[in-house]
C-alpha cells in the first residue's frame, strides 16, 4: 500500500508542471458565456500592493493613452506606498494622460505615502469611507546589528573613497555627519512630494503640517484636508468618470483570459504581503 501511495505522489511531482499547464489553458480557452459586441471605452488600471517598480502600470497607462476608443481611466488604488522613483513615474504618467482623457482615481483601501503620490494629478481622487489616505512622508532606515556581529566574532572590511560612501550602513552606528547627510537627502524628497501635491490639488505649501507631515487620514478627515474630492464607492467613482468622459453607455476594457488569471494570482499574493508586513504601517515611502 505504501509504495502505491508512494507511485502516486512521485507521478503528481513529476507532472505538476503538466496540469498546471493545461489548467491554464483551460482558463484561457473556457468561452464566454457572452461575448461584447461594443468596442471598450473606459478601463479600469489597478495599482495595487508595494509600489516596487512602475512597468506594468506604465505600460497600461501607455496603452490607454493610445487607445483612441478609450475615452476615461479610472485608477483603482490600494497600495501602502512603496519606492520613490516609480512611484513618480506613476504620478507623471497619470499627469500626461490627464491632459487628453479623464483619470478618476479611487481609494478602494489604502491610498498612502507612494500610491498618494501616483495619483496626486487625477482629475478627482474618491475614496471608500473605510479607506487610509495620505501618510506624505519619506522614510529612510537600517539595522544597526553591530553587536550581533561582536557577539559572532563578524568584522568587515572597507576600503572606499568618499566621506559618506558608507553612509546608511547597517553593520555600525551612523555617524553624526552620515545622518545630517541622509537627513538632507529625505528633506529634499519630502519637499519633491509636498510641492507636487500642493500644486496638483491646489493646496497652500505653508500649510503642509496640516495634509502632510506623515498624517494619516481617515476618508472624512482627508476630505477635510483637501487631499480628496470625494467620499464614495467605486460605483460612485466609475458614474462620475462617465460624467467627465462624457458616456452615456459603458463599456468597461477586458483584459485576456490569461493576464486576468495572472493579475489575480499577483493579487492575492501581493495583499497577503502586504497585509502580513505593513498592516496600518503605511508610511513607507
Amino acid at each position: 500500500m505504501f509504495n502505491a501511495i508512494g507511485k502516486t505522489i512521485k507521478w503528481i511531482g513529476d507532472h505538476f508542471k503538466g496540469m498546471l499547464f493545461l489548467l491554464i489553458v483551460l482558463v484561457i480557452f473556457m468561452p464566454n458565456s457572452s461575448t461584447p459586441l461594443e468596442r471598450a471605452n473606459l478601463q479600469e488600471i489597478k495599482l495595487t500592493g508595494p509600489i516596487m517598480s512602475s512597468d506594468k502600470i506604465l505600460k497600461e497607462i501607455e496603452e490607454a493613452q493610445k487607445d483612441k476608443h478609450i475615452k476615461g481611466v479610472l485608477l483603482n488604488v490600494n497600495s501602502p506606498g512603496g519606492a520613490v522613483p516609480p512611484s513618480i513615474e506613476i504620478a507623471y504618467a497619470i499627469k500626461a494622460l490627464q491632459t487628453q482623457k479623464p483619470v478618476i482615481a479611487y481609494a478602494s483601501g489604502i491610498m498612502a505615502s507612494g500610491s498618494y503620490y501616483s495619483s496626486i494629478y487625477a482629475k478627482k481622487i474618491i475614496a471608500n469611507p473605510g479607506s487610509i489616505i495620505g501618510s506624505i512622508g519619506v522614510i529612510m532606515e537600517s539595522a544597526d546589528i553591530s553587536k550581533l556581529m561582536n557577539t559572532v566574532g563578524v568584522k568587515t572590511q572597507i576600503v572606499k573613497q568618499g566621506t559618506y560612501k558608507e553612509a546608511g550602513t547597517f553593520t555600525r552606528k551612523w555617524t553624526d555627519a552620515e545622518r545630517a547627510e541622509l537627513e538632507t537627502l529625505t528633506k529634499d524628497t519630502y519637499e519633491l512630494f509636498v510641492s507636487d501635491v500642493a500644486a496638483a490639488r491646489g493646496l497652500d505649501v505653508s500649510a503642509a503640517k496640516s495634509y502632510a507631515d506623515a498624517h494619516i487620514f481617515s476618508a472624512k478627515r482627508a476630505k477635510e484636508a483637501g487631499l480628496i474630492d470625494d467620499i464614495g464607492v467605486k460605483t460612485d467613482a466609475k458614474s462620475l468618470l462617465m460624467k467627465e468622459a462624457n458616456i452615456t453607455n459603458a463599456v468597461w476594457k477586458k483584459k485576456d483570459k490569461f493576464d486576468s488569471f495572472m493579475d489575480k494570482l499577483e493579487s492575492k499574493s501581493i495583499l497577503q504581503i502586504q497585509n502580513y508586513f505593513y498592516g496600518l504601517k503605511s508610511t513607507l515611502f
